[in-house]
């Protein structure tokens, strides 16, 4: 069946698709926007415009005389609370996750924290602060190799890397270091890697979960190229779980959502291991190109790009 939604914005207002931006992950967020810009013009908002976000932002949003933001910004600046902290100050309503949630998710130890103490099921992990004089033995006491060393905040799997003892634990820390001095060090499980869209409906004032969608990589893990290069990684959706399971995991998604005070859109990452879903982390900006998962959890239940888009933008005009 196919789901359509209504526009809760003035067709005639003025729109900031926020793009481009100043993290490592720039490159994505400019495809993303100019798919977000198409959808916004086939649904009838002729004033939307592409904004590459730059260290000259408040001068151009002001000069725009923009009433709203759809924010398809990732990782630094964008996806951590900066550029959400902005819109505020300026009194611009934007789309998705608000300044505070923002913050949160972008930290892997913080959120770790949080979905910890909701009673969702995590990863066993430590998390340091990079120094050349870090005892690293004494770091991952209480850890079995091999382990995933994760910058912190950090997004679309950059500096990431999967270790099989000591040696080269400290290869990997002075390559992670280099996107964040602070460092999350899990150990790593070989499960089923899936991700769990979370969207709200605002004019139901209903927040629900997408279909499950499992991939299965041609490399170790779901790195970036995995994630950005067409034929890395074959995806299966709806994920081949049975129901009882697909049930729970949705449930921990909305939950793990609503643990971290995010609004309106959020993709939330899962490893399945003996049949137990672990939450690795929530994405409170998910991608929106031609290969992102969340419009393909979204199209595998009836929403259409457009639509996506659409529900997304209604969220602008969520309050907290």
């Amino acid at each position: 069946m196919e789901h359509t939604y209504k526009g809760l914005i003035d067709k005639d207002a003025k729109i900031a698709v926020l793009c481009g931006g100043m993290s490592n992950e720039r490159e994505v967020s400019l495809r993303s926007g100019v798919n977000v810009l198409n959808a916004l013009k086939n649904l009838g908002y002729a004033n939307s415009e592409i904004v590459d976000v730059d260290k000259n932002i408040v001068e151009n949003l002001k000069k725009g005389g923009y009433e709203y933001a759809y924010n398809t910004l990732h990782g630094k600046y964008g996806e951590d609370g900066c550029v959400q902290g902005v819109l505020e100050i300026l009194g611009i309503k934007y789309t998705g996750c608000k300044v505070k949630s923002s913050a949160i998710c972008m930290d892997k130890e913080m959120t770790k924290n949080l979905l910890k103490n909701a009673g969702l099921n995590i990863i066993k992990s430590v998390c340091i602060r990079y120094d050349e004089k870090l005892d690293i033995e004494k770091a991952v006491e209480g850890l079995n190799f091999p382990l995933m060393v994760k910058p912190s905040a950090e997004g679309s799997s950059i500096g990431m890397s999967k270790v099989d003892n000591i040696e080269e634990l400290k290869e990997a820390l002075q390559v992670a270091q280099k996107s964040d001095k602070k460092i999350l060090l899990e150990e790593y499980l070989q499960g089923v890697s899936i991700t769990v869209g979370v969207l709200e409906d605002v004019e139901k004032n209903e927040t629900f979960a997408t279909p499950i969608l499992e991939f299965r990589t041609k490399t170790l893990w779901y790195d970036f190229e995995a994630k950005y290069t067409e034929g890395m990684t074959e995806f299966i959706l709806p994920a081949q779980l049975d129901e009882k399971l697909t049930k729970e995991i949705q449930k921990m998604a909305v939950d793990a959502h609503k643990a971290c005070d995010c609004t309106g859109v959020s993709r939330v990452d899962f490893l399945v291991y003996n049949n137990i879903p672990y939450v690795l982390e929530i994405n409170t900006n998910p991608g929106m190109t031609d290969l992102s998962d969340l419009p393909a959890q979204a199209k595998a239940m009836g929403i259409n790009y457009d639509n996506l888009v659409q529900l997304v933008l209604n969220t602008a005009l969520i309050d907290v």
